[in-house]
């Protein structure tokens, strides 16, 4: 199958009122698991390449030629992401390489600041057929979307979007980045008034952080796109570490490796079910 654009995959679940689960790749195992998770689910998926990722590579193209070689060899549709990017020229090397979407951050910005840099990356990605998402945190705020405490205010959101021509919004709700456990409340009435004003899918940063049922009610109250890493990390991490203590002696990257490889296409399995059935 064809690599696919990201939203083909967001637009029929907005539809639809399912989630869909988007999964962080750093390394190639990660890509293998995430779109053999997919297959087993029979749903489309979106892979995702974070800034912070290829700086640990030290390049987009060896990860991110990875991932889509991957993705295109997929038997469901598989979409690829440039996921949290600041920099303008890693943006224009995602659109370059063939990454379907990107999602510009420049929520550290003030509004302004915000409102008129993003719209610059839509115009440029855009004239490329490349979707975008975005980012808003607190009115004003320096912090992000993902600060403690911080809430997007819907009739600002609406305006943000109206001003970019941003496909997309990340919007801060109650999750946060990198958490090892599973016990942030998300504000579900806010997800459904933003729901209500924003005229484009929204996004939950942070999801690693949610539990089950938490965010199948955020995806009826109107979430559509859900973005997965720290969880997974944790899945690959902890089958790593068993096959290890249980084999002392191994030598061979391939088995510990394709341990945490199985455990993270379990998982996905698992998520994006819960996402589509939410």
């Amino acid at each position: 199958m064809p690599l696919v654009a990201t939203g083909s995959i967001v637009g029929p679940a907005v539809r639809s009122r399912h989630g869909v689960g988007a999964f962080n790749v750093i390394q190639l195992e990660h890509a293998e698991a995430i779109v053999a998770g997919a297959e087993r689910a029979g749903a489309p998926v979106i892979l995702q390449i974070s800034e912070n990722a290829v700086r640990y590579h030290g390049a987009l193209a060896p990860i991110g030629q990875a991932a889509l070689a991957v993705a295109r060899a997929a038997a469901v549709p598989v979409a690829v992401h440039l996921d949290h990017v600041t920099s303008v020229e890693l943006v224009g090397e995602g659109v370059r390489l063939g990454f379907t979407s990107v999602m510009f951050d420049a929520s550290t910005l003030d509004y302004a600041d915000n409102v008129r840099a993003t719209a610059e990356v839509v115009s440029r990605c855009h004239a490329e057929g490349v979707w975008v998402e975005a980012e808003l945190g607190e009115v004003g705020g320096k912090d992000g979307v993902h600060a403690a405490g911080a809430r997007t205010d819907p009739a600002e959101a609406a305006a943000f979007v109206a001003s970019t021509g941003v496909d997309a919004l990340a919007v801060a709700v109650g999750s946060s980045h990198a958490m090892l456990t599973r016990d942030a409340v998300l504000d579900l009435d806010l997800i459904a008034a933003l729901d209500r004003a924003v005229p484009v899918p929204l996004v939950l940063h942070g999801s690693s952080g949610v539990a089950d049922d938490n965010l199948a009610a955020a995806v009826r109250h109107g979430m559509t796109k859900v973005n997965i890493a720290t969880h997974l990390n944790k899945a690959f991490t902890a089958a790593v570490r068993d096959f290890l203590d249980a084999h002392p002696d191994l030598v061979d990257t391939r088995r510990y490796l394709g341990a945490g490889r199985d455990a993270v296409t379990a998982e996905v399995t698992r998520l994006l079910t819960l996402l589509r059935t939410a």
